[in-house]
């Protein structure tokens, strides 16, 4: 047996040894807010829609299977994330290409990456299972080898999943499904993609509240409420459902925040200002917000381009909450606990990299840009479509921040960081870049670079405590 030969695996062997230092080194998974309020949901067997009523459901399945509180969460996204590298680079590894094949285990081992997959949550979740949904596509393909019908079937239940799991996810699933298995013009992609966002969105709450029994939590209102507060205080006199004195409130106390909504949530904080919009059904409030943007577009458009540079993490103050993943448990009645001390080594290797782009998704957005148009001058081939398929599912993602989004957390953005970093060690596997394309990423990555450094040099640092952020 050659040594090329035995690449593959030899890197097999490295992804499971990976994932289960990994799970050692994360073990039982940490808990945030989010994932202490829905073990409290699969503790007491009531759900809602706040949080994905799928996970809640899978979480419950499994809790009563085997218990462990997260530990049965965190073995499964970490083996997926695995999984779905492991296969990437093997499948590198058996055309020859085993270099490439260590490139992907180092993106799988970007500190801010490793260290939000072992926080039990649905951003993880949902990085995980379109991994492995790429992996599987990519161990056939990239042999030129046909996909088999039971790995698509799995495919589908990974992609239905991941889609499940996060409100905006179907941006990054049915884009990723089109330009894996649909036609190959692009208006025949665009159109299948509207479509398949039609349809998931048509069914996603039957799903939640009718096959999964999720009862409604006004979780649909938030982002109209969000953008109707903001038109509401910078444009006044704007019809929005608030009252005069209400919007007078809303400003003088600062309730809208270009960093999250969360001012809005909190009764104690602004909350009670906006009952009025809560009131309306979530297809009148989308209506008023639409007469709203077209009687103040400026002010709609200022307000969700400052909330996009905030959750991109580009022109901001250094230091903003939200990006560095947690080594300990929030507290809890619930029985879930904290990693091992030792996890903290992993903190102190994430705190170099937080505040470099490797910490800021406009860098990633930016690489994601130039790769798609390296991409799309590249003559076809089953490494650069699945490179161009990650690119295309991690651009209109982030993309979709600007119309869909309402906090800034690093989390959120997990999938294109990773995809845009997979689809660009797959590009270069296949052929060494020009010096014009060098260039084109370079040039992107130094403008990101520096006006992101001034930014965080020139303007105040930003409030290093969720308490803090609301005031």
């Amino acid at each position: 047996m050659t040594v090329d030969q035995r690449n593959p695996a030899i890197l097999a062997g490295v992804a499971l040894a990976l994932c289960v230092v990994a799970l050692g080194l994360f073990w039982p998974g940490v808990a945030m807010y989010d994932t202490i309020a829905q073990f409290g949901q699969v503790v007491s067997g009531r759900f809602d829609d706040w949080h994905p009523p799928i996970m809640a459901r899978l979480w419950t399945v499994l809790h009563a299977a085997v218990g462990g509180e997260a530990a049965p969460m965190l073995v499964l996204q970490m083996t997926l994330y695995w999984a779905g590298l492991g296969l990437i680079a093997t499948a590198l590894a058996r055309t020859g290409k085993a270099r490439s094949g260590v490139a992907v285990f180092a993106i799988g081992l970007t500190p801010l990456f490793l260290g939000w997959q072992g926080t039990v949550l649905k951003d993880a979740q949902m990085l995980g299972a379109m991994l492995a949904a790429v992996g599987l596509v990519a161990w056939w393909r990239l042999r030129a080898v046909p996909v088999p019908a039971w790995a698509w079937l799995l495919v589908t239940i990974l992609l239905g999943y991941a889609t499940l799991v996060r409100a905006n996810a179907v941006f990054a699933t049915v884009a990723l499904a089109v330009m894996l298995v649909g036609p190959r013009n692009w208006w025949g992609r665009g159109a299948l993609a509207l479509v398949g966002v039609g349809a998931v969105l048509a069914v996603s709450s039957p799903i939640n509240h009718g096959l999964f029994g999720a009862a409604s939590s006004g979780v649909e209102r938030t982002e109209a409420i969000y953008d109707l507060s903001a038109i509401a205080v910078g444009a006044p006199g704007t019809p929005t459902g608030l009252s005069a004195a209400s919007v007078r409130e809303i400003a003088a106390r600062h309730c809208v925040k270009p960093y999250f909504w969360d001012p809005l949530g909190e009764a104690t904080r602004c909350g009670g200002l906006v009952d009025a919009l809560h009131a309306y059904p979530p297809g009148t409030l989308y209506g008023m917000l639409a007469t709203a943007i077209v009687r103040a577009p400026g002010t709609y458009l200022a307000h969700r381009l400052a909330h996009w540079n905030s959750t991109e993490r580009w022109l901001v103050g250094a230091g903003a909450p939200g990006a560095l993943p947690p080594v300990v448990s929030e507290a809890n009645t619930l029985g879930l606990s904290s990693p091992a001390p030792t996890v903290r080594l992993w903190l102190n290797v994430e705190r170099v990299t937080v505040d470099t782009p490797l910490g800021w998704p406009i860098a990633f957005y930016g690489l994601a840009l130039v790769g798609f148009v390296v991409a799309v001058r590249r003559p076809a081939g089953a490494l650069r479509e699945i490179a161009l398929a990650l690119l295309v599912s991690a651009i209109l993602l982030e993309t979709s921040f600007l119309v869909l989004s309402i906090a800034s957390d690093l989390r959120y953005h997990l999938w294109s960081m990773v995809a845009t970093s997979v689809a660009l060690v797959l590009l270069v596997a296949e052929r060494r870049p020009t010096r014009r394309e060098w260039l084109a990423g370079g040039a992107a990555l130094l403008l990101i670079t520096v006006s992101g450094t001034i930014a965080r040099i020139v303007l105040p640092q930003a409030p290093a405590t969720y308490a803090a952020q609301l005031l």
